[in-house]
């Protein structure tokens, strides 16, 4: 087992631990909502090697939710706990059952739907072959991504502008990956968290 490997199963069984509490309060806040559909959302995901991976969250739109991949701000579909569970990525924290699995990475580039993929690409070859992290140095950059993704163009905008600079951050994060910089990246993405503002709703 390699040192970033024996980091994530570290990282990300205590993290389940401490996770375990707020989860069951959240799961106990919808079933006593008006929403009485599933707790976790499943979406596929583009991981290691090229291979589709099932990620785990914490459902944040109403139950058979439609339309767009893209999630703007202000979208009608997320429901009004799922507004707060993105405000503060709760809802990604079923993810570290996917770190402690291997599927994942605790710091890696951002887990992407398949639609948005090109293995033709090198530049896409190179970051979206590599294990996905729940959070990295992309999802720091475009924490408050949904504000950009406006209109009718927005998954064009997406595809041509924010897609490919997300993509330069996340090759540029492989070539100079290390424990001590998973570090220094989980240390901001807390202190992002716990110091974003407003409630703005993520992709």
């Amino acid at each position: 087992m390699d040192s970033k490997r024996a980091f994530d199963v570290v990282v990300g069984s205590l993290g389940l631990l401490a996770a375990a509490p707020i989860l069951a309060g959240v799961a106990a806040a919808m079933r006593l909502s008006a929403d009485r559909g599933p707790i976790f959302h499943r979406a596929r995901r583009m991981g290691e090697g090229g291979r589709i991976i099932v990620v785990l969250k914490i459902r944040t739109m109403t139950e058979g939710a439609g339309g767009s991949k893209l999630t703007a701000a202000g979208d009608h579909r997320v429901t009004r706990i799922g507004r707060v569970l993105r405000r503060y990525r709760i809802d990604e924290l079923p993810q570290l059952v996917n770190v402690v699995r291997g599927e994942m990475s605790m710091v890696g580039p951002r887990p992407e739907d398949p639609a948005f993929v090109d293995l033709d690409d090198p530049l896409h070859r190179k970051v979206f072959t590599a294990k996905p992290g729940i959070t990295g140095l992309a999802q720091l950059q475009y924490h408050d991504e949904a504000t950009l993704l406006q209109g009718a163009d927005a998954e064009r905008v997406y595809l041509t502008e924010i897609l490919p600079a997300k993509l330069l951050l996340d090759a540029d994060y492989l070539d100079h990956r290390s424990v001590w910089l998973d570090l220094r990246i989980l240390g901001r993405t807390v202190g992002a968290v716990l110091g974003r503002p407003s409630s703005r709703n993520r992709p």
